[in-house]
This record gives C-alpha cells, structure tokens and sequence, in this order.
C-alpha cells in the first residue's frame, strides 16, 4: 500500500504514544510506501530525514506538488519532474510579475517551482490572477493568508496521482492524509483519505459526504492509524495486531547507561569472578551516590557471551546489595566481535581520530557502521526495558550516541539526558563524519546535552545547525568559571537553551570533576610515604618534570620527547639536574594503530638517552606500562614540573590530580598545560602552552623549571588551581548535570501556556 501523508499537522502531529506507534507500524511493514507530500520546499522538509525517529519516506512531493523526488537520494522522479519544469516560468519571472501588487509579501523560505506570499483576501484580486495566468500559471490560496504562484494544473493530487501511476499502485491500495485546505486537491482524485482530527474546518465542509474519506476523530498520526483500520489496509484488524507492543516499563527510576560495567569482571580458575572497580578518575563512586537510600536504579552496560561456551548468559547481577540494594547491573549481551568492531576498532579508528581533529586518519567502513548501529539498538532496548514511566536515563559518550534516536522510539515517555566525556570538534571536522546527520538526528532526541567546557557546547550547536533548523534560545557568559579569550579552547558566551522540531533542549558545560578525598586518603598512607622519601633521595640535587597519559597520537607524547630533547641541546645547565619522568600506559594489543606511535617513541626515547645520559643520571625514564593510581601520586607529590601536553583532549584528569596533590601537600609545582586540553579553560593560572608549537613548546617547559617565587610564585598559583579543583569536585559534577538535567522543561511547545511563536517562515503546509 502507499500512505501518502502531509506533514505538519497530519503525520508530524498527534499524541506521542500514537506518533510511536504509526511510526513504529510503518517501520515494521517494509511493504508500505511512505511518500510525504507537503506545500514545504524540499531544504525545507531535509532536516526531518536526519531526525531518526521518523520514518523515512520513499518519496517526497513537496512544493504544493510542483517538486517530486525520490526519499533516498533526493533524486527527480522522471518524467513527472520534467514534464512539471517545462511548464514553470521561474521565480524570478514570478516575482517581477507581481512586484508591485498591493498586499503581497514575499515568504522568505526556500522554495522550488512555486512562489509563496503572505497576504490577505483582499489582496487576491483578478489583476493578479490575470498576471498570474498571462504566466501559465495558477493561484492557491488558503487558511486566510497563504498564497502560492504554482505551475497551471499543478498540485499535490495531480502529482501524487502520477506518481502512484507510474509505480503501478492499484489506486485503491493508496491512502491519503491531511488536515488543511491546501491538502483538498489529495482528497479529489479518488483515492481513500483521511481528514484526522481537529482538521480546517474548509477541508471537511469539502469532503463531508465523501465515502472513501474518514473524518478521524484522534489527531495526527493517531487519525492515520483509526483511517488504516477502518478502511482495512493491511488486512481486517490487522492493524492492532500487527503494531509492535511498546516497552512496557521496568522498575528503576534512574538508569545508568556506561560502557563499562559498574565492577571488573574477570576470569579465575574457570570462575567469574567481579570485584568493585579500581578506577582512579572517581566517576563510577559518583555515578552510584545517586542509587543509595534503595532508590531503584539499573546500570546498562556491555559484557561479553560467548554463546559456544555453554554459559547461560546473566542479565541481571547484584552490584551492591548491601550498599545499593535497589541497583542492577543490565548487561546487553555482545560477542567478542561485536566489542572489537564496536568499540576497539570501529569506535578509535573513526570516531576517536575525527573528535580529536586528526580526521585524516579515521577510517569509515558502512559494515561497521551497521555493527556500531545494531549495538546501539541493543542498549536501548535494554534500556527500555528497564525504565520506569517517565524515568530519567543518563547516557555516556560517543559509543552511545545512537541510543537516543532508537530509545525516543520504544519510549517516548522517557526524560534522557547524555554526557558527552570526549571532545566535541568544529562543524567543519565533525562534518567529515559519513554518519553526522545521523548522529546529529539521534543526539536532537535528548532532553539535556552535556559537555565539558562552552567551546565544546559551541562547535555541537555548530555542527547541529548545518543540520537541522536548531534556534539557540538562552545563552549564558562563560566567565567568571571558563577563560574566554585566555586560551585555545576559550569562548565568551555558550548556548544553555535550544529549540529544534517543536522541542526545547538543555545544553551545559559541566567539566568532570576528582575524588579529592581519595587522592587525600592515598596520600596519608605509611606506603605512601615511603614512596614519596624514596623518590626524594633518588632524586636529591635534581629536578623532576612529571608525563602521564595513555599512548595515543592526541596526546603530544612524541612532541613532547623532542622538545625535551631540544632543550637539553640549548641548556646544557640542565644536564644531570633535570629528569623527564614519562609514564605512559599502553593500548589494548587490539588496537594496532598505535603500534607504530609506540615504535617512533621507543626510538625517540633511546635517541635522548643515547645522547645525553651520564654515569648516575638518565635524562628520561619512561615507564611504558601502567602504574597503581598510589604510585602515581607519589610522583604527583614529589614532580616539580608536571608536563601535560595533548595535541587535542576533551578535559584531561591528569591535571587534575597533579593539582590535587599538590596542594593537599603543600606543594609549589607548576603546572605546564596544553591550551588545546579542555581542562585550560577550567583551570586559571596554569603556565599554557600550544603543543602544536615546537618552539613554544620548548620555551613553556623552560620556563617551567625556572620559575619561582620572583618570576611567576608556583605556590600562589597551585593555592588557586586547587581551591577550584577543590570546589568543582566529581560530586559537584554529578550534583550539577543532575539539577540540570531536572530544570529543564520537556512540555512540547505547542502544550505551553506560553504564546505561540509566529509562523510566518513555516510557510503554507
């Protein structure tokens, strides 16, 4: 069958649950032909085929009839586009026609083949019928104020007729819908249509004695879905049992959805065993506060079935039943393969390199895509299934960014809010994505965005505008808690408020904070003391400059080396006072597109330890392998310069922590900051550097270490960073994103009390 549906109004409209439930119908019935016919022009109608919950149409007649196009491709469907072009003067032809009749005003819409105006009755008047018609061309006016200028004979029925003709539908196997005048001429051709509810009273005078027209009582879609079963397309009753039961709802309250369980799980002597994580950035603690009291909570994530085994897979497991008794873990069941395209492969080799701006090594493969987009779907199917009516789920980072569009669809119920822990890049990189309409689509189904820093709320609002028509409605200054000018990643202002099809979302920047208790606790330790005397005497008479960070190309790791071999080439003062402590943990052995980076800097490493080290000093000690979180501080306490130099990072915790350490300790460390870590425009007063920049690179880490109380006092500036590290804890994080997540108001605009916007850029619909 074909449903040849308007949009606004009609299949755009309706109750939420019966909007589900059409599109979910449509989706499950492959044999149905969607063709959306619509006054919009066909820029104008784009922006719906990257909103993922709709279905997408085979075709599209848009233009009062005048454009007709393949759904896919956007593509003329011949010869009916031809014959309609050779008949159409042009807009310019148009316009100079009319320019000077009273009463007319120009709709400023992208349009093709028509001219559209705004005007009242008395502005129809038969001069302007008979410019029109000296063109070979027709009037349409309707709902008291919209007039177009189409080609003669040209309208939505005409059209959709020919197109239904040309595909060999039997004529009493199409549906047509709508609700205002302008949709008259569908209802005229003979063909099964329905008026849904709270139609223009014009249109069902027109059609009130019509057999083969329904007028539906429900709006929207849920008229198109009482016109499906009353006429019985689909076969008798067909309809309510055809269409897929939405979720039904679970128990929890809040869910968590993570990449990573809320435990190790590990294998031991053919035993499973699970263990609270060891994580040291805080973020999982935090995560579970929201679940005590027994508040009903589930914790989506991932876990590998290897259905060969034997093993029946668990669902369902007890995170803390002491603790949280009201907390599961929901494990979405992946093979092994499903996890190294999804997440080792797919996730690093094309998403990873393009967030970080280095585009030009991502890899984009369509089969992985579909891998990437059938685990997505699992997770929000798992988590529909776990949430209660109107409960709020919390989604995290970029692996999940499909999750919204699938979960809008099961639950429409929901209030959904994601977190986005990686960094967000321009329009002009994010758009090389093949997939950005897609993700952009998906992300517009949320409630609430949030990102580290403004600049990352700016480059989404970026990227989401070349997408779909997104209005910024609230904006908010960045200072006094951001820099806005004083770094690489700075902005004045950022978007807190946006308005997209009919909905307002939140946006916020909330940088993710420590665990500064841990990190204390760690530090009061005998072993910790122990560690921090040792590395004291190891290092009496020299200097210690601090690296840690995983191996990564966004990192600045090989960068980094050089510049310290320079210096040491310029300032042969340092030679047996200064030592480059490089921590660096390795990738999963999966990942083969760091083995490379690993080899130039093992080269580069043995290169300045060839040519500089002495009998009783090794100018850089790098550790490749990872260290306990209690080591690390040790080095955090006793580094006197801390070297932390990304290329391109969301925020970098690294930071953080050397801060933490510092000033519970009573520190006088200096920080040295790339300007390009998100973390720079959270942190004041930290000595930034542009890592892209070998020079200043190298004049930033000598600066570092020469600093004192008379040039730049390091005490003065740790006291500074660590009371804002202090303030804006992991909890502090959490509690933010939380209340703003809550403040926002989900009401759909037209359910406001508020005054309706004008609708003079709509146009006709």
């Amino acid at each position: 069958m074909i449903l040849a549906t308007d949009l606004d109004g009609t299949f755009l409209a309706g109750d939420p649950e019966n909007r589900a439930r059409l599109y979910q119908l449509i989706n499950n019935h492959p044999e149905i032909t969607l063709v959306f016919v619509t006054g919009r022009g066909l820029e104008v109608v784009m922006p719906l085929l990257d909103d993922p919950t709709i279905p997408q149409p085979d075709f599209i007649i848009c233009d009062v009839g005048a454009t007709v196009v393949e759904g896919t491709h956007l593509q003329p469907v011949e010869p009916i586009q031809s014959s309609i072009d050779a008949i159409w003067p042009g807009q310019h032809v148009v316009a100079e026609q009319v320019a000077d009749i009273p009463g007319i005003r120009r709709q400023k819409i992208p349009q093709q083949r028509r001219c559209s105006y705004f005007c009242d009755a008395e502005a129809v008047t038969d001069e302007l019928r008979k410019r029109v018609e000296a063109l070979g061309c027709e009037l349409l006016y309707s709902a008291d104020k919209y007039l177009d200028v189409l080609p003669k004979g040209i309208n939505k029925g005409n059209t959709l007729v020919q197109l239904v003709d040309l595909l060999e539908v039997p004529r009493d196997e199409v549906i047509v819908a709508g609700d205002t005048l302008n949709d008259l001429s569908m209802f005229e051709v003979g063909l099964f249509g329905v008026a849904v509810g709270e139609s223009e009273q014009g249109l069902l005078d027109a059609t009130r004695d019509r057999s083969k027209i329904l007028h539906a009582k429900h709006t929207g879609c849920g008229g198109i879905l009482e016109a499906l079963s009353h006429f019985g397309f689909l076969g008798q009753g067909a309809v309510a049992a055809e269409l897929a039961e939405l979720s039904k709802p679970g128990r929890s309250e809040l869910v968590m959805v993570y990449h990573r369980l809320p435990y190790e799980e590990t294998w031991e002597n053919g035993e499973l065993v699970r263990r609270r994580p060891t994580s040291p950035n805080g973020i999982m603690p935090t995560l579970f506060s929201f679940f005590k009291g027994g508040k009903r909570g589930a914790w989506v994530a991932w876990s590998i079935h290897d259905p060969e085994s034997g093993r029946p897979f668990e669902t369902h497991t007890v995170v803390d039943r002491k603790e949280f008794p009201g907390l599961v873990a929901a494990r979405v069941a992946l093979t092994k393969n499903d996890v190294d395209v999804f997440y080792k492969r797919f996730s690093k080799e094309a998403f990873w390199p393009t967030l970080h701006t280095f585009w030009e090594r991502a890899h984009f493969r369509e089969e992985d895509w579909e891998v990437f987009l059938k685990v997505n779907r699992m997770f929000a199917e798992r988590t529909a299934a776990e949430a209660a009516e109107g409960a709020l789920v919390w989604l995290h980072d970029y692996n999940l960014w499909m999750v919204p569009a699938f979960l809008r669809e099961f639950r429409p119920d929901l209030r959904i809010a994601f977190f986005h822990h990686t960094y967000f890049p321009s329009a002009d990189v994010f758009n090389v994505l093949p997939w950005r309409r897609e993700i952009i689509g998906s992300l517009m189904q949320c409630d609430y965005i949030g990102f580290h820093i403004p600049r990352q709320v700016e480059n989404f609002i970026d990227a989401a505008q070349g997408v779909l028509p997104v209005k910024v409605v609230e904006r908010k200054a960045s200072a006094p808690r951001f820099r806005t000018y004083g770094c690489a990643v700075g902005v004045d202002t950022y978007a807190t408020t946006i308005e997209v099809h009919n909905r307002r979302i939140g946006l916020g920047a909330h940088p993710v904070g420590l665990d500064v208790g841990r990190i204390e606790k760690i530090l009061a330790e005998q072993s910790t003391q122990k560690r921090m005397e040792a590395l004291r005497a190891e290092l009496a008479g020299k200097r210690m400059v601090l690296s840690v960070e995983r191996l990564d190309y966004t990192k600045g790791t090989l960068q980094k080396i050089e510049a310290f071999e320079r210096l040491l080439e310029k300032h042969p003062e340092f030679h047996g006072k200064v030592t480059l402590v490089t921590v660096c943990v390795p990738a999963a052995k999966e990942m083969t597109i760091y083995q490379q980076l690993q080899e130039q800097i093992e080269r580069a490493v043995g290169r300045v330890n060839g040519r500089f080290s002495t009998v009783g000093w090794t100018p850089l000690q790098f550790f490749f392998r990872p260290l306990p979180f209690e080591e690390v501080v040790s080095y955090y306490a006793m580094a006197d310069v801390m070297w932390i130099t990304p290329l391109r990072d969301g925020l970098n915790l690294v930071a953080k922590e050397y801060v933490a350490t510092q000033g519970l300790t009573n520190g006088k460390g200096t920080l040295v900051l790339s300007e390009f870590a998100g973390v720079a425009a959270e942190l004041h007063g930290t000595l930034l550097t542009n890592p892209h920049d070998p020079a200043d690179l190298e004049d930033k880490i000598y600066l570092g270490l020469t600093m004192s109380g008379s040039n730049g006092d390091p005490a003065g500036r740790i006291r500074q960073q660590f009371g804002i590290v202090q303030h804006n804890d992991v909890h502090a994080w959490g509690q933010e994103f939380m209340e703003a997540v809550k403040a926002v108001d989900t009401t759909p605009l037209e359910d406001r009390e508020e005054p309706a916007m004008a609708a003079e850029l709509s146009g006709v619909s």
